[in-house]
């Protein structure tokens, strides 16, 4: 809900959001440029008196002088019947003329009305309050994102358009916000929705001296002020000894005898007008020159977010299975719901969505975490979801379980659970298990028992809609056909063979694009044929005899200009096997799937990479692009350091170059029999410690690994009274796991 309410305004207005964002920024600069062109003395040393003295010398027909909130000062002047205005130099009274800019003059008017009037500026009105919900909302989806508002500055994970629209938005919220809000005030001041400041001033002055007129410069009342805390000082008009000075200053206003020098019925300023004076200065950035450039480079962010923003939101709606006829949940007579980690499932449940519509039933599809309450007309749910990790829930399901626990079936719905999943991980489909054991203790009924789906079998969901078609009395006809990915030829320049010695042969795989066209295997132009990756992504490979593609998570970036992965061959892989039969100059069909979700933080915070085995490939990926040398430290497992060191020259080099701040290995078929848990309690209060400084943690590799590893963490954290739950909720406790 909270991300419908940030993700709907900045559509609907995005267009008209970057108009006043880029003219605010425009704008922006005005108050910096005055302050350059403005000759500003030090306080104390130019009192009012001292300049409306100079400024007559060099103007006599003077008629007002104004000092705007910059510092500049203006004469405004009548000679020879012409009126003038010149900037003036407060220090000598000399001046050039001066006209306002009109470029800055069409700016104003377009970021302040559209130029259309009243009707411009109500709907700028109208998208200031819009902006101000964006910035509140997008407050709470970065502290949700984070773990909470004491981790709201910590860096966060993630890369691509997601990365991108989170840290913009961070850096730019408090700017936006202010701007929005005193925006929003100003608006509502105008068409009567808050009350105005009075501005009614002093009344005129009963009584006058009449006296002859003195010489400005020796007018007491004038000396008393310093040039700072002058607005303006109209002059009475010439030959009428009855006429006063007009003085307005930042403490309130009042009249000055032209003859005596008295300050007559001076008023201070109200309350609501200096609060008035505050919004304008703070909205405009007018004699606040510094805050001018921190608006106008808050404000220059928001094309980039609604770029992004846009950009996710239409990718999430994609992969989120909202159709074009996609049915109102509370009129659907059959719900579809998905569990996804990485889009794969919604696939199949598009075409199940589909081939029910065509069979006349009235469908409604969404994740898993959109579980209603309740669905009034559905006699019909189907729960499709995929298992992420050590079987825990996917991205789209996380919330599911919770909020299960409110979900009130009617009599009449039946579910049946369909499991995703790969048979050579040991928790095989368990989250969708557990769904299917969750609805039947919530005295749900079953449609059709739980059924589980190997490697996204396309034959095994048809076979399962015919069944289910059989119970529900309409034949459903699933032709679901994945999307094969656009692959790109790549070929071997070089392998490292580690492990032999140790019955656990494994190898560091580098490939460079195939040679197309006659470009040279070298050539950097090549990896125009990849999309951007870094280290941590996965490379799909795919086996011979049209076999899904498996994936490798990659050891290098794109800047490398190398594509790397690490991979032990497994008995009876039919993959792994192929990939160490190749041989410098064969050629392999891949692609790249982004894996955004485990990647090093930004920032100096430290890392602790932990792995075994092969695990170690991304792991030496994110130490390589370490160029900036934040602290890093590695714990590796292997078999036999004579064996199957893995990267050891690499990470000789990184520890050398500060890359690496620090390397435990642990060797399982040695004298010492260690492994990685091991070392990291004996480095219990150093991981501790780095871990209360805000450290992060990455772990790849198998599971029993990783499930050895949680523990020893835990304990190390128990003194700290945090968990690896909340570690995670913060983004600081990644596992990429197989």
């Amino acid at each position: 809900m909270l991300r419908k309410f940030h993700s709907l305004p900045g559509l609907l207005a995005g267009v008209f959001l970057i108009v006043l964002s880029v003219t605010g920024a425009v704008l922006a600069l005005a108050p910096t440029l005055d302050r350059v062109s403005a000759v500003i003395p030090a306080s104390g040393e130019v009192s009012i008196a001292e300049l409306a003295d100079r400024v007559v010398a060099h103007y006599p027909g003077t008629e007002q002088i104004v000092r705007e909130p910059s510092g500049k000062v203006i004469v405004y002047y009548s000679r020879d019947g012409q009126a003038g205005a010149d900037l003036v130099n407060p220090v000598t009274g000399e001046g050039t003329p001066y006209e306002p800019s009109a470029f800055f003059g069409w700016i104003k008017d377009l970021h302040r009305a559209f130029m259309l009037d009243d009707a411009g500026r109500a709907l700028a009105g109208v998208l200031a309050v819009l902006m101000v919900l964006l910035c509140l909302s997008g407050i709470f989806l970065i502290a949700r994102r984070t773990g909470g508002w004491k981790n709201i500055l910590r860096p966060l994970s993630g890369s691509g358009g997601k990365r991108i629209h989170a840290e913009l938005a961070r850096f730019a919220v408090l700017g936006l916000l202010l701007s929005a809000l005193t925006g929003s005030y100003m608006s509502a001041q105008r068409f009567g929705l808050l009350p105005e400041a009075p501005d009614t001033g002093p009344g005129f002055p009963a009584e006058v001296s009449g006296g002859q007129p003195s010489p400005v410069g020796t007018l007491k009342a004038l000396g008393n002020f310093d040039l700072g805390e002058l607005r303006e000082l109209v002059f009475p008009y010439p030959g009428d000894p009855q006429d006063v000075y007009s003085l307005s200053t930042a403490g309130g206003s009042g009249f000055v005898d032209q003859a005596t020098g008295e300050l007559l019925q001076f008023q201070p300023r109200s309350d609501s007008g200096v609060l008035q004076d505050w919004i304008v200065r703070l909205h405009t950035g007018e004699g606040l020159w510094w805050l001018g450039l921190i608006l106008g480079a808050a404000a220059l962010t928001v094309p980039a977010l609604s770029i992004t923003g846009a950009t996710i939101w239409w990718q999430r709606r994609r992969s989120s299975g909202q159709l074009p006829d996609n049915a109102d949940a509370a009129q659907a007579d059959t719900i579809i719901l998905v569990g996804s980690e990485g889009n794969a499932t919604w696939g199949f449940a598009r075409e199940l969505h589909s081939s029910l519509n065509k069979a006349g039933f009235r469908v409604h599809c969404s994740e898993m975490n959109a579980l209603a309450k309740q669905y009034p007309q559905a006699s019909r749910l189907f729960v499709l979801t995929s298992t992420y990790g050590d079987g825990d829930a996917p991205a789209s399901a996380r919330q599911f379980m919770a909020r299960l626990k409110e979900f009130r079936a009617e009599k009449n719905l039946r579910y049946t659970v369909l499991g995703f999943g790969d048979r050579q991980f040991p928790n095989f489909c368990q989250f969708a298990l557990s769904v299917d054991t969750a609805l039947a203790g919530k005295g749900v009924s079953r449609l059709h028992a739980i059924e589980l789906i190997d490697r996204c079998s396309a034959s095994q969901f048809s076979e399962w809609g015919n069944r289910v078609g059989e119970v529900i009395g309409t034949p459903l006809f699933l032709n679901y056909c994945a999307l094969q990915p656009a692959t790109v030829k790549l070929e071997l320049v070089e392998r490292a063979d580690y492990g032999i010695a140790v019955q656990a042969p494994t190898s560091i795989f580098r490939f460079k694009p195939a040679e197309q066209g006659g470009w040279l295997t070298a050539s950097p132009r090549r990896f125009k044929a990849l999309p951007p990756f870094e280290a941590g992504d996965l490379l799909g490979v795919i086996p011979p005899h049209g076999q899904p593609p498996r994936f490798y998570s990659l050891a290098s970036s794109a800047n490398d200009e190398i594509v790397e992965i690490c991979v032990r061959k497994q008995a009876g892989g039919l993959c792994s096997g192929y990939l160490h039969d190749l041989k410098p100059g064969d050629c392999i069909d891949g692609f790249i799937r982004p894996n955004p979700g485990f990647r090093p933080a930004t920032g100096s915070q430290p890392v602790i990479l932990i792995g075994a085995g092969a695990g170690i490939g991304p792991l030496t990926g994110f130490i390589r692009n370490n160029t900036s040398c934040n602290p890093m430290y590695l714990y590796w497992g292997g078999r036999d350091a004579r064996s199957d060191f893995l990267y050891q020259p690499e990470l000789g080099r990184y520890l050398e170059d500060h890359r690496l701040s620090g390397l435990n290995t642990a060797f399982s078929r040695t004298d010492e029999r260690a492994y990685v848990q091991d070392k990291l309690k004996q480095d219990e209060l150093a991981v501790r410690q780095m871990v209360n400084t805000g450290a992060q943690i990455l772990v790849c590799g198998g599971r029993d690994m990783a499930a050895a590893v949680r523990q020893v963490i835990e304990d190390i954290l128990k003194p700290l009274h945090i968990d690896i739950e909340t570690l995670r909720g913060q983004g600081r406790y990644l596992e990429d796991v197989y």
